[in-house]
């Protein structure tokens, strides 16, 4: 995996950068140049007078495969090839189980997307996805110390898209689902996880979900209330949100009503996909309906994952010492400057505010647990466990400012890999 080790290959480096090392240019602007560059640029300068950092760390790729043995000479290559690796390979074939034992698959995961809902960028296509991939890999290595594999797949269909990925999954020791347009990648999880006896994680749901239970506990700690005494809202109906309302339920939140662009989703509308039919089911107890606006009226926490602008005047109907969660990226639905005047504590998905909402809190230590004990999938209960973990890492240092780690705390791995490998055995679903 790049950027580990003294072997790993070194990112270029800037040639002619503006004062404040940005291009002031927009992406189109920087595409264009790079594939058309001024006629009038030098024998080693392909982007010609123009320089974006982001270019320069992306060039070449992300990543490499290195070998973790050495083949010096021909003892080595006979065994780390032919005709060693046929012992090995008849061993696993009379006993399956060894692959575990004499391959990578059980530190080694898939980092799988359709392309279909990139980031902000929506539906960008299989090969523009890559960069993310690679991205989504590293963080693996550098956070989790697990290997990862982008793969990014040329087709949409539900079924087509299992159907690949199932033949895929005898190389890996857990599939982690990225980028995938909702609703789709519901159904994809749930399929692909009948198909394969090996995690199934889908990050954009479940990461976040996660995330966000853990930040709420400790906020909820904070103003001295627990999870059953809340009353939160979710705009967003999407992947983030369905997972974030059914970890909420689960974890035993007072109630959860989630709004999408028609307002809150109820039984009694009659526009409702089969996902959100099944959302109205195990939330808003309270019967709410109407607007997001009106949900907000009394409520403790807002969380949002949509995007857009709540209006302030709504925000200052909540309910004293309100949680605003406000993650949508680049732009908060609500501005933490707004919400701090109304909220004890603001979370966003911005890292350059406090109480960053961040994926990459959960799903290394998730994956690294699961692989530890040979999880055949991951529970809701792991789920729980993770949160719970996440949590208790700053609970010594809880203030409203820190309701989160960040992702630098090297404390947060280790707690989130111990507890998910200690509820995958409890829940019966480790193989070690």
């Amino acid at each position: 995996m790049a950027g580990h080790g003294p072997e790993a290959r070194p990112a270029p480096q800037p040639r002619a950068a503006t004062l404040d090392g940005h291009s002031t240019k927009g992406s189109n602007t920087v595409a264009a140049e790079i594939v058309n560059p001024r006629s009038d640029s030098g024998p080693d300068d392909t982007h010609g007078e123009f320089f974006d950092p982001a270019f320069a760390l992306h060039r070449g790729g992300k990543m490499e495969i290195r070998a973790t043995v050495p083949v010096r000479d021909r003892d080595d290559l006979s065994l780390a090839y032919t005709p060693g690796v046929a012992k090995v390979c008849s061993a696993i074939a009379e006993h399956p189980e060894l692959v575990h034992d004499y391959t990578w698959k059980s530190q080694v995961v898939a980092v799988v997307t359709d392309g279909s809902a990139v980031l902000g960028l929506g539906d960008i296509g299989a090969e523009a996805s890559l960069p993310v991939m690679e991205g989504k890999a590293i963080l693996f290595k550098q956070f989790g110390g697990v290997d990862a594999v982008p793969i990014a797949l040329d087709c949409r269909g539900v079924d087509e898209i299992v159907e690949t990925v199932a033949r895929l999954a005898p190389s890996f020791g857990g599939i982690n689902l990225e980028d995938i347009s909702a609703p789709r990648c519901f159904e994809v999880e749930r399929k692909l996880q009948e198909r394969v006896d090996i995690p199934v994680f889908h990050d954009d749901q479940h990461g976040t979900a996660v995330v966000t239970l853990a930040a709420l506990r400790n906020a909820a700690r904070l103003t001295g209330r627990s999870l059953g005494e809340l009353r939160a809202v979710i705009s967003g109906a999407g992947a983030a949100g369905v997972a974030i309302a059914r970890i909420l339920v689960e974890a035993g939140i007072g109630d959860v009503a989630v709004c999408d662009r028609k307002g809150v989703v109820s039984a009694g509308r009659e526009d409702l996909t089969d996902v959100k039919r099944d959302l109205a089911g195990f939330t808003n107890k309270a019967g709410l309906s109407g607007t997001l606006a009106a949900a907000l009226d009394g409520a403790d926490v807002f969380i949002g994952v949509s995007g857009g602008t709540v209006p302030e005047e709504a925000v200052a109907t909540m309910a004293k010492n309100a949680l605003i969660f406000a993650m949508a990226n680049p732009t908060p639905e609500i501005h933490p400057d707004v919400a701090h005047k109304y909220a004890a504590v603001v979370a966003t998905g911005r890292s350059d505010y406090p109480n960053q909402i961040n994926n990459v809190l959960a799903f290394p230590g998730i994956f690294a647990g699961a692989l530890q004990v040979r999880a055949s999938r991951i529970t809701e209960g792991m789920k729980l466990a993770a949160a719970e973990a996440l949590a208790a890492v700053v609970a010594d240092e809880l203030s409203a400012e820190c309701v989160i780690p960040s992702p630098f705390d090297e404390r947060v791995a280790p707690a989130v890999t111990a507890a998910v490998a200690a509820a995958a055995r409890a829940e019966g679903v480790a193989r070690r």
